[in-house]
């Protein structure tokens, strides 16, 4: 069915940290809301009170009509070791909670509930909505388009990560809500996953409200955007799309400063001339009485008449200062400032790989022959599951080859951020977890480091396996900054970072002199980072591709 969300003067925050206030939104059908801000703005925080999971502090939120199905869709973390795909699926798309309240319903009819009749019809009405008729033979031919050839009675958590992205894909393209809201779906998805992904959102008839920080992905997709500002507490909402609201919101911006220093200029202009004319009415005053004693009257009347003059002139100007209307000075952001600490030069060979094969359950990777030298900056990309991340693990040394030799050469400092960001997942403190990786700092110097990370006292003393994704990443690329290294090795990292986190790693990329090897299916970053190899992996073989980005 057709349907359109309404939130009306939202207010939402943590403690009395408030997050946004007098939030209005109107989703209608076909509508496509990119929903920005930095970590911790709120984002997903107002996802979860559009979704009902969460009451807000003020203002309603309301469907027309009333029983439509809102399927709230977040990015999960963890696959939960007692579901099967087919459950898991069932689950995504709201089927599985369908079908309870449809059992329930049944139940009431064979009791002879009252009010069982309409129970019963309301509750197969939602469940056919939903797809449950057919969910099983469309899961099949979703799961073999998208190339999850495995059996769906098998538990989530035996899949690989390739295949649990492409079982997230398939409970996305599987799902018939009135209105979506999805929450990073992109994190994890290849190439192919994103296009899918792009196809499905476009060609949705429900509305959509959607949280990302894969920027072509927000600019093939959304019509509009609503950005949580943190810094001034402030909602605005832009129309055009993702690429006209980054225009858009550097004029406003620039407005903004422009509107501020105008002021600023008139309140300093108006405010010295105030203290000139009273410096010449005070010494007016002290003239007119040193001269008291004179007795030309005319004199004194004129210097009594100027100071007057004086006076009254202030009192103006003070009454100008009154009536300038106060233009609020824009706040600051907090900025990440990146920079990748580099360890000395390492031998011309960085890495070698020659006749490597690994193999790792039904998967092989290789034979693989490869040399990485010196400031070679290497882009790796592959769809999920060809095998990138194993040859990154080749590489290093992390795995073991079951054929062939692979070495790093002399003085390679190697600086990771893996996909997994495994070094913060362990239940010690975050402050602790960092401070093992570099001992040489001290405990001070870790929490100012951190902090310039957006991770302050809140964060450090936390279990490092309690932060979020995002956090978790940026502990990982603080530690790219505290300690130097000369093979940089970048495992998707921009899943889960902010928009402005994103930005400032690709200008600490720009000046970084080392050994870059970066995986990444973010298509922005393969443009704006200079690379100069494009290895591909397909099926566990690598190959050199043509060409190299020239940002």
């Amino acid at each position: 069915m057709s349907a359109t969300l309404v939130a009306k003067d939202l207010a939402a925050g943590h403690g009395d940290r408030a997050l946004f206030s007098g939030l209005d939104l109107v989703v209608a059908p076909g509508d496509v809301v990119g929903l920005v801000g930095v970590n911790g703005a709120g984002k997903s925080t107002l996802m979860r009170i559009l979704a009902g999971l969460l009451p807000p502090e003020h203002g309603t939120v309301r469907l027309s009509p009333p029983t439509a199905s809102v399927g709230y869709l977040p990015q999960e973390r963890e696959r939960r070791a007692d579901e099967t795909v087919a459950e898991f699926l069932a689950r995504r798309t709201g089927v599985a909670a369908a079908q309870r309240a449809l059992d329930t319903a049944t139940e009431g009819l064979v009791e002879g509930r009252s009010g069982a009749d309409d129970e019963y019809a309301a509750a197969l009405d939602r469940w056919l909505a939903l797809g449950g008729a057919d969910l099983e033979d469309r899961a099949g031919e979703v799961a073999a388009e998208l190339g999850l050839a495995v059996d769906l009675g098998l538990p989530m958590a035996a899949l690989s990560g390739g295949q649990a992205a492409r079982a997230g894909m398939a409970s996305l393209l599987l799902s018939r809500y009135d209105v979506f809201l999805l929450d990073e779906p992109t994190n994890d998805l290849d190439l192919d996953g994103l296009e899918r992904l792009e196809r499905f959102v476009a060609g949705l008839r429900a509305g959509t409200v959607l949280v990302s920080h894969d920027r072509e992905f927000l600019a093939r997709t959304v019509d509009r955007v609503v950005e949580l500002d943190l810094v001034q507490r402030q909602v605005r909402s832009y129309g055009g799309g993702y690429d006209g609201y980054l225009a858009e919101r550097e004029i406003a911006r620039q407005r903004a400063r422009d509107a501020y220093e105008e002021y600023a200029g008139t309140l300093t202009a108006l405010r010295q001339r105030a203290l000139t004319q009273r410096a010449w009415m005070e010494k007016g005053v002290k003239n007119a009485r040193r001269k008291a004693s004179d007795n030309d009257k005319v004199g004194r009347n004129f210097r009594t008449e100027a100071t007057e003059k004086q006076a009254a002139k202030a009192r103006q100007t003070e009454r100008m200062i009154e009536r300038l209307e106060e233009v609020e000075e824009p706040r600051k952001e907090w900025e990440l400032r990146m920079e990748i600490a580099v360890a000395p030069r390492s031998g011309a060979v960085v890495a070698t790989l020659r006749d490597a094969v690994v193999r790792r359950g039904g998967f092989t990777l290789g034979p693989v022959d490869l040399q990485i030298g010196w400031a070679e900056r290497v882009a790796i990309t592959g769809a999920n599951g060809s095998g990138k991340s194993t040859l990154l693990g080749a590489l290093l040394g992390r795995l073991p080859l079951q054929e062939g030799h692979a070495s790093l050469g002399p003085g390679v400092v190697v600086g990771e951020v893996d996909q997994a960001r495994g070094l913060f997942l362990g239940g010690e403190p975050l402050l602790d977890a960092f401070g093992a990786a570099v001992p040489e700092m001290t405990p001070a110097d870790v929490r100012t480091l951190l902090a310039k990370f957006g991770l302050r006292a809140a964060h450090v003393l936390r279990p490092a396996a309690t932060l979020s994704p995002g956090e978790r990443t940026r502990a990982a690329l603080a530690l790219l900054q505290g300690r130097g290294v000369n093979l940089l090795v970048l495992d998707e990292p921009t899943n889960h970072l902010d928009l402005p986190a994103i930005e400032q790693l690709e200008s600490a990329l720009a000046v970084y002199p080392g050994t870059l090897l970066l995986v990444t299916h973010d298509r922005r970053m393969l443009e704006a980072v200079h690379t100069t190899r494009h290895i591909h992996v397909e099926a566990g073989r690598i190959t050199e591709q043509p060409g190299a980005s020239a940002s």
